[in-house]
């Protein structure tokens, strides 16, 4: 679209106030909402100086909670999106008994306070719990160590996907996989050159909502994570932990720390999500 196009779009009436209106609501909005908090923790984490602010987010016990936090929320946001797949293909393609409850518990983790969903997982995975009391003895601990804490992940990144995912094999046509059936292609064949295609960007999508999640989760992390310094200490909790002792320039540095990293990792899912719209699109 030409520029003059794009100009003439701006100017024709609508619904809602003219662009300058809505644009001008949109950046204060967004400023207030946005901007000004994020700001005013990067200018609180510069009052530390340059050495002092590398030193607090470079010392070792907040480098392994950022391996912590970070690798937690890539291994459960990239296991959603296999099982999250799996579970929208059964919602959009089967009858079942139970679908609408089953297609309603998907929404769970959004609805369940962060909190109750912590304590819930500790109890089942603990070493008394209906699930914990049968892996424990076989060598698998979950409560209380960084698997849990990739456990809790999964639990509230699911959704993500599902409800990614969902709406576009709604509107994928059962007689385009006939076809391809009809010419020869098995299953494998359908899926990679059929289906996997029209839900790829739905998938990618996904994955960066459940990892954008997780990175910042707290409520349903601490009651399983058994929160050990160097071992099963998230950086939200290291955050915390540093507000409570008034160390509120460090915590504010760590909090930068995580911005920039958050941003990098999220910028980078986008373009690949863009490419991969492009590519399924050519």
């Amino acid at each position: 679209m030409s520029s003059a196009a794009s100009q003439r779009s701006w100017l024709t009436p609508s619904v809602v106030p003219g662009f300058g209106m809505t644009m001008g609501f949109t950046l204060v909005y967004l400023s207030l909402i946005v901007l000004l908090p994020l700001a005013a923790l990067v200018v609180r984490a510069g009052g530390l100086g340059w050495d002092q602010f590398v030193a607090v987010v470079t010392a070792p016990r907040a480098v392994a909670a950022y391996r912590l936090s970070f690798g937690a929320a890539f291994i459960a946001a990239a296991i959603n999106i296999v099982f999250g797949v799996l579970v929208a293909w059964v919602l959009v393609r089967y009858r079942f008994p139970f679908k609408r409850l089953v297609d309603g518990l998907v929404d769970l983790p959004f609805a369940l306070p962060t909190a109750v969903a912590g304590i819930a997982l500790a109890t089942l995975f603990s070493k008394n719990g209906w699930i914990g009391s049968v892996v424990e003895p076989l060598g698998l601990k979950v409560a209380f160590t960084p698997l849990g804490v990739m456990v809790a992940l999964v639990f509230i990144g699911l959704p993500f996907v599902v409800r990614t995912v969902q709406p576009v094999l709604q509107d994928l046509d059962k007689e385009v996989e006939e076809a391809a059936a009809s010419l020869g292609a098995d299953r494998f064949q359908t899926f990679r050159h059929v289906i996997l295609p029209s839900i790829l960007p739905a998938a990618v999508t996904g994955f960066a909502l459940a990892f954008a999640r997780a990175i910042g989760e707290y409520g349903s992390v601490i009651f399983i994570a058994g929160n050990l310094p160097m071992k099963s200490e998230i950086v939200p909790l290291l955050i915390i932990i540093k507000l409570e002792q008034f160390d509120y320039r460090g915590a504010a540095a760590i909090g930068a720390a995580m911005l920039a990293a958050s941003f990098v990792l999220l910028l980078v899912i986008n373009m690949l999500q863009r490419w991969s719209r492009q590519r399924m699109g050519g």
